[in-house]
């Protein structure tokens, strides 16, 4: 396996800019995830480094060769398609060893490989059927296993769950988990789906608008978002923010606008901040958020709320909530019994709220 580098690489169509001067090193056997919204520049990404979108400017190179102008078939790459690309005149056997027969590789180790792979995807049994007699996750399989018997130096993976239902979702993530851990793949993957980004890689690239917003693992971006982009795409439910101020006295400094009046338990790093505005945006996850818990730090803490919409989601509750002109999100467990309609007191966790600055939208703390 091979490490992957991108340098100061930029793509534009005429006036258009998709990509911003880009900047990654892939190491080698990483589970490297690009996630974002659609039309952010992931997919772009992608087909310039398997060589189906031309570079305007800067560099990649796989392990010590810059391929900026090689062909796909030199570059030691397999891609796996969104839509699967079989052939559907061919069987399942000969889909996966149409580009070893290509490259007149001996008949013999073709069938090595085809049968090591399909054992590997536990697809065996339908090496001699066609792809319209398969299911989606099946063909999704032998996709899979055509990019594996090309023993590529990167695997590369374009959205290819997003065809899938919800449960063949699940079951082909945990699929491609154990691949990886049996291959020790060097893995470019695309994908807008954050669970996946976050249950697959060993480190996310989170990108917007052509640009990559924070690189981590999945816990540093989780745990500590770059910014408010980041922040609320990264975690399902979606982290609720509330728009404010900071001021200081007494040595402590506090949160607050016209619904609630919150102490921080941390020092913000006024240092870090692009401006001096107290204008900032507070951000809390759903699982953060607490109805009329009895340990409270200050009663002065507590909001007053009322409950807008209850969702039951098996082993628990989403609970909407307004807390005057703002909109928050609760998830309490299963046995809450409160509807709407009903008056409550809030709180959040203040030992793991984020603030984010309401200009520039990046972390303050």
């Amino acid at each position: 396996m091979a490490t992957v580098s991108f340098k100061n690489l930029k793509k534009s169509y005429g006036d258009v800019k998709i990509l911003h001067d880009i900047n990654l090193d892939i190491h080698e056997n990483e589970f490297l995830v690009l996630v974002g919204p659609s039309g952010c520049g992931k997919s772009t990404l992608l087909r310039m480094l398997a060589g189906l979108e031309d570079i305007t400017e800067g560099d990649i190179r796989i392990g010590d060769t810059v391929v900026n102008n090689l062909p796909p078939r030199d570059r030691q790459i397999a891609m796996v398609f969104q839509d699967y690309a079989l052939y559907p005149h061919m069987t399942v056997e000969e889909n996966m060893s149409f580009g070893l027969r290509i490259k007149k590789v001996p008949p013999e180790e073709i069938d090595v490989r085809v049968a090591e792979a399909a054992s590997i995807l536990q697809i065996s049994h339908l090496l001699k059927r066609m792809p319209k007699q398969l299911s989606g996750g099946q063909r999704q399989r032998v996709a899979i296993g055509r990019a594996i018997v090309r023993k590529p130096k990167v695997f590369l993976f374009d959205e290819p769950l997003s065809n899938l239902d919800a449960k063949l979702r699940e079951e082909m993530r945990v699929e491609i988990a154990k691949l990886h851990q049996k291959l020790n793949a060097t893995i470019v993957y695309v994908t807008h789906d954050q669970v996946e980004a976050m249950t697959l890689a060993t480190r996310i690239a989170v990108m917007n608008g052509g640009i990559i917003q924070q690189l981590g693992t999945p816990s540093e971006i989780y745990s500590r978002p770059a910014n408010q982009f980041v922040a609320g795409f990264i975690g399902s439910p979606t982290m609720n923010f509330v728009e404010g101020v900071l001021s200081s006295e007494d040595n402590k400094i506090s949160f607050h606008n016209s619904d609630m009046h919150l102490t921080l338990p941390f020092n913000v790093q006024f240092g870090n901040r692009r401006s001096d505005s107290p204008n900032v945006v507070l951000g809390a996850r759903p699982e953060d958020v607490y109805i009329e818990r009895p340990l409270v730090s200050s009663p002065s803490e507590m909001i007053t709320a009322e409950i807008e919409v209850v969702e039951l989601l098996g082993h628990r509750k989403n609970v909407y909530i307004k807390c005057g002109a703002s909109r928050i999100l609760a998830t309490v467990p299963a046995t809450f019994a409160k509807v709407p309609g009903e008056k409550i007191f809030l709180w959040f966790d203040m030992e793991k709220v984020h603030l984010f600055e309401k200009d520039s939208g990046q972390r303050i703390s």
